[in-house]
């Protein structure tokens, strides 16, 4: 019989059973990570509990924004694509400018969203890109295991990244791709540097492959889980009231950003 409390009556969750989290996800290593902790914290806890148990519509959510940013032909694409699609496409073409992917969870059975934007490594596209890191909650710096420059670039990438927005106000990643591809041996050899690399930066470090799936699911519900619970936090501190826990200040709409992001670029003439 269907439950039709509250005059709504029920439908599915946008989002599939492998999105939705309810314990809390673990680093990939703990000499590289944000936060050494095995569970939602009790403020996190007790707001969830009493936004749950108000019944509020699945279109009032939390919405996170995490850009990608890196070298041309790190993997950016592919790393989205594997997670957001489950594909893995070796001949993809180029991204050119910027793209976006909105994935949808249930964490602690509160609603949330990540907007995940995937930005250009080109050189020429650099100018049209910054302007999506605005309002960016989460900075994934993308390398190639394979290439030690792009790993040296990734410090580069990421000051420009939070250049755009307020300090201290971002979660930062560093993320090795192609792990497929290295032997062991050269694989941990590598990894030891971009962990001493992501302490220096105050990253967490990942290193996954697109192609055979290693840690790409695991990598971006770390994510989802970090940035869902300094949203709620923040919404304390705002001192939302409890109805309104878990509904956050929305990002503005894409096409919103999109055309704004456009004129500016007309009329700076930057490229």
């Amino acid at each position: 019989m269907q439950d039709t409390r509250n005059g709504m009556m029920p439908f599915p969750p946008p989002f599939g059973k492998d999105r939705v989290i309810c314990d809390f996800p673990k680093c990939y290593t703990a000499q590289a990570c944000l936060q050494l902790k095995k569970d939602w914290s009790q403020e996190v806890k007790a707001a969830c509990k009493d936004r749950t148990t108000r019944h509020q519509p699945w279109d009032r959510q939390t919405m996170s924004k995490v850009v990608v940013v890196g070298d041309l032909n790190v993997g950016k694409t592919c790393l989205i694509n594997r997670f957001c699609k489950d594909v893995f496409d070796k001949d993809y073409k180029a991204t050119i400018g910027v793209d976006f992917e909105i994935e949808r969870f249930e964490l602690s059975g509160v609603p949330f969203s990540l907007q995940i934007w995937d930005t250009a490594g080109q050189e020429k596209f650099k100018c049209i890109a910054s302007a999506y890191y605005r309002g960016a909650q989460v900075i994934v710096t993308v390398f190639d295991l394979a290439d030690i420059k792009s790993l040296e670039n990734t410090r580069q990438w990421l000051l420009e990244a939070l250049r755009e927005n307020e300090p201290d106000s971002c979660f930062v990643f560093m993320v090795g791709t192609k792990s497929d591809l290295l032997a062991s041996e050269e694989r941990h050899r590598t990894e030891k540097d971009a962990i001493k690399m992501a302490t220096e930066m105050q990253a967490e470090f990942w290193a996954v492959s697109a192609k055979s799936g290693e840690n790409v699911q695991q990598f971006f519900l770390r994510v989802a889980a970090l940035a869902f619970e300094d949203s709620i936090l923040k919404d304390l501190e705002r001192r939302v009231t409890p109805a309104s826990i878990g509904r956050g200040e929305m990002i503005r709409s894409d096409q919103a950003n999109l055309g704004e992001a456009t004129s500016k670029d007309k009329k700076g003439n930057c490229c």
